[in-house]
């Protein structure tokens, strides 16, 4: 990306043996929201903090609005952090806590007023300003926490997942409020999370991570949709896949040879010939039949159990050869289906709802994405 706001250029942090984050690179334009996800451990939260100065980079580095500022002290890097646990001081009221940050940059007493009092009314946190914050509600403190970072007028806001300590009603309302609030100030957000609901509905793009690695980079329709590797396909979640190898045509199609038989294959381009592939299938693309011969790849399974999912239903599917495959129906199509667990059933998609994995032909269980 060219005139890159924030740019993280080749950083690499370890603790001994362990590798926390290896090769991130990721350029990031003005009032841009990135978040970052994957599994506890992946890196997401040492990458978060090099961002914010908590941590030191062993190798790369940082560049904001064009200048270095990885080996700028925290206070001078203009990039807040709001923390999981919030780190309010208990012992001070609201005012005192998001006036906090100015004292300690000195500014002048009437300036730093006006200040907090601007941010308690836009966050509307104003009627509890001369409240302690430990007598607030969870909400309540979470504004406080987002007002003592904006209030110092950053460049970039870090976040790292904070609304997990909040109930899920309340974490569904400030997950609004986050996002207007990011698009009237124009700020950049850097945003950690485990929550796939609050990622996709919240960045522009979202960084997947595993084991101190960049897996793929994309808008949330891109990561969701078209995962690159078995990895993002699983983290992710709601995906079928079947492994198998690259036949020859038949009938002018390419087929994909499974230990369930052969699938056919659509946007093939560019598979060989005894390649070994992985095609996903997403859950919601698949049907279940209790008679075979109603689409074009059919596969016969054994229904194994139903996951009431609200608005849905996930069956759980074994096939002959002991391979998992999950489709997700409609209550009504499931009343129709009139299969009990342990049935014989069939799951059948159209090809052209099967796609096959980048990352499994690049190289196969050795999952190497460079974020750019």
């Amino acid at each position: 990306m060219t005139n890159a706001h924030l740019k993280m250029d080749g950083l690499a942090k370890s603790y001994g043996s362990f590798i926390a984050v290896e090769e991130f690179s990721l350029d990031i334009a003005q009032g841009e929201f990135i978040a970052i996800m994957g599994p506890s451990g992946c890196g997401k939260t040492t990458t978060l903090r090099m961002l914010a100065g908590l941590e030191t980079a062993d190798r790369g580095q940082i560049t904001l609005a064009g200048n270095r500022i990885d080996q700028l002290p925290v206070w001078e890097r203009e990039t807040p952090m709001v923390w999981q646990s919030l780190a309010l001081f208990p012992f001070m009221t609201v005012r005192e806590n998001v006036e906090f940050g100015l004292k300690m940059r000195g500014i002048s007493g009437p300036e730093r007023k006006r200040r907090v009092d601007d941010w308690l009314e836009r966050l509307g946190i104003s009627t509890y300003a001369e409240r302690n914050v430990a007598r607030l509600s969870g909400g309540q403190r979470q504004r406080v926490a987002l007002a003592r970072s904006l209030v110092l007028k950053p460049k970039v806001l870090l976040l790292d997942e904070p609304l997990s300590a909040l109930d899920a009603h309340m974490a569904i309302k400030m997950q609004g409020e986050l996002k207007t609030l990011q698009r009237e100030l124009g700020i950049t957000f850097v945003y950690v999370t485990h929550s796939h609901s609050e990622a996709f509905s919240l960045a522009d793009r979202v960084v997947i991570m595993n084991g101190g690695r960049v897996e793929q980079i994309g808008s949330p329709q891109d990561i969701f949709l078209r995962p690159r590797s078995k990895f993002v396909a699983q983290f992710v979640g709601g995906i079928s896949l079947l492994e198998g190898k690259v036949r020859g045509k038949e009938d002018g199609n390419r087929f994909l040879e499974t230990r369930d038989g052969k699938v056919r294959l659509a946007n093939c381009t560019g598979l060989s010939q005894g390649e070994t592939v992985d095609l996903a299938i997403r859950a919601d693309r698949i049907s279940v039949t209790v008679t075979p011969g109603w689409g074009e790849n059919e596969i016969a399974c054994t229904l194994i159990s139903e996951e009431f999912a609200g608005a849905v239903v996930n069956l759980h599917l074994e096939t002959t050869s002991g391979h998992s495959l999950v489709a997700q129906v409609q209550q009504r199509e499931l009343d129709q289906l009139d299969a009990r667990t342990g049935a014989r059933v069939y799951a059948s998609w159209h090809p052209d709802d099967g796609f096959v994995l980048e990352e499994a032909r690049q190289t196969r269980g050795a999952p190497k994405v460079r974020a750019a």
